[in-house]
């Protein structure tokens, strides 16, 4: 449920579940999330025997966003086996992901974002710099049906 409060919420305090129920560890911890979005479609029509020299507004088709997250390659491949699932036809990899920002005491769940019949789309490793001292990061990019809000 979203707590209303004057001074907005920090960005750094955030969990991830990939629709696995779990929200702790390495698998879970990613660094950066991007793209949570929606938009609804407008299409415009105006009759030629209308009154009115403007057009008229009708709401269209609902759209939501990718989202892209990024974390330090960990040695796991939880990430690769849910996108073979996907590349491969299982209907069943198609998940609910859960985003929840929470308060700067990490106490409690201030906003919460759903991910409706999320599929990874793109998968991404590296660069790589053998002169570098960045950690090593994978990106993976989701794309989803539907967004809804607690």
């Amino acid at each position: 449920m979203a707590v209303l409060r004057d001074r907005p919420y920090v960005q750094f305090n955030f969990l991830v579940d990939l629709g696995t129920g779990n929200t702790e560890g390495p698998q879970a911890g990613f660094q950066e999330l991007s793209g949570v979005g929606m938009e609804v479609t407008v299409s415009e029509y105006r009759p030629g025997n209308s009154r009115e020299n403007s057009v008229m507004k009708i709401t269209g088709l609902n759209k939501a966003s990718d989202v892209t997250l990024k974390r330090g390659v960990i040695g796991s491949l939880d990430l690769y086996a849910w996108l073979d699932q996907i590349r491969n036809g299982d209907q069943s990899a198609l998940r609910t992901v859960t985003i929840k920002l929470m308060s700067e005491d990490h106490t409690s769940v201030v906003q919460t974002w759903k991910l409706l019949r999320a599929r990874i789309t793109k998968h991404t490793s590296g660069p790589f710099n053998a002169k570098g001292t960045d950690v090593a990061m994978e990106e993976l990019v989701l794309a989803y049906e539907r967004l809804e809000m607690e």
